[in-house]
């Protein structure tokens, strides 16, 4: 592909990794290229790492685009522990069972209840033609399953991720590492006196997701050359994991989809040992439910609500709440609420 004019140590002959990531309204694209197999029968075996230093939670399909043909083996694999450990993602094979011992699937071949399964497609492992340059990992495909083939039934799929800890893990990484293994060869044998003409070459490689700030941020930003979430609802820490000092009132939990269309944002609350002066002010809206702050010393709450920060309903003290009870949802615009649109927005999504 190169023509012979290959050399790293050249810049206008090198092809570095950056240019798997820049910009690709160029033609001909820009592409990083490994060393050919000159070294054959040792294997060629490349690692390519995608590090964030912070978590991510995957929103479309991830996209590797070849200029050479598509590799003959391949492993996508994923960390969520910033690369001390790692999982498969999926296997690409021409022959899963041979490479891998595995038994050749698609995404398509997958149901709701298997689609964390796993597994071997021969679907991306072809030579090179025109066509087939692209390697996908299927995110919306998987999505499909709960939220339908358009999508269009969203609700059921943050359902899903609200209430199913695995699910949610399956979609969240804080880096990738493709794992090139063996070259795309064509032919059953290796042709021994042109092992030039194996290698890899990458031009583009995609990774859609958002900041995870756990439903408690509606914005992520670049900051020192980090992604860091703007929490809310009184959290802090990396993804906004954990209470802020003095409101550790009840224990963290992340912000939820449920109900939808609202979900529920789980504001930290004041710790008891920390009310006082100040429990409360208006311009940063610590009363809840409609609750006003009376010299920032306490909570004036309507007459349907109590607690510190007018975050309980009365009625649930009494043990009386029910359908004629008047008091069975807090009222439209209540602060501890936010709409699911903003709950979705945790950090605007991300290209990488």
């Amino acid at each position: 592909m190169c023509n012979n004019e290959c050399d790293a140590s050249t810049p206008e002959l090198a092809h570095p990794p950056e240019l798997m990531f820049d910009f690709e309204g160029r033609h001909p694209s820009t592409f990083w290229q490994s060393a050919t197999w000159k070294e054959y029968p040792k294997p060629l075996q490349v690692n390519i790492t995608l590090s964030w230093s912070k978590t991510i939670e995957l929103t479309d399909n991830i996209v590797i685009t070849f200029e050479s043909g598509r590799p003959d083996q391949m492993i996508l694999e994923k960390s969520l522990d910033y690369g001390r450990t790692w999982q498969p993602y999926q296997y690409y094979a021409t022959d899963c069972l041979d490479a891998f011992h595995m038994d050749p699937k698609s995404v398509k071949d997958l149901s709701q209840h298997t689609v964390l399964e796993i597994i071997c497609t021969e679907e991306y492992s072809t030579g090179y033609t025109t066509n087939s340059k692209i390697i996908h990992f299927e995110i919306k495909d998987r999505f499909a399953f709960f939220a339908g083939p358009r999508l269009r039934n969203m609700a059921s799929l943050y359902g899903q991720l609200d209430t199913t800890k695995k699910l949610r893990d399956f979609f969240t990484v804080t880096d990738l590492r493709i794992r090139l293994l063996r070259p795309a060869v064509g032919e059953i044998f290796v042709d021994e006196l042109h092992l030039a003409r194996y290698f890899y070459a990458i031009s583009d490689i995609k990774v859609r997701g958002r900041c995870k700030c756990n439903l408690h941020a509606t914005v992520c930003v670049y900051d020192n050359s980090k992604l860091t979430c703007e929490c809310e609802h009184n959290t802090t820490g990396p993804d906004c994991g954990k209470c802020k000092k003095n409101y550790q009132g009840r224990p963290w939990s992340p912000g939820s989809y449920l109900p939808i269309p609202k979900g529920t944002a789980n504001t930290c609350i004041p710790s008891i040992s920390s009310i006082g002066t100040n429990v409360c002010d208006n311009e940063l809206l610590h009363c809840q439910n409609g609750g006003t702050c009376h010299n920032n010393v306490r909570c004036l709450c309507p007459a349907a609500y109590t607690g510190i920060l007018c975050e309980k309903l009365r009625c649930e003290e009494a043990g009386s709440c029910g359908s004629d009870s008047g008091q069975g949802a807090p009222p439209h615009g209540s602060p501890a609420l936010l709409l699911l649109t903003t709950l979705l927005g945790t950090a605007s999504p991300l290209v990488f």
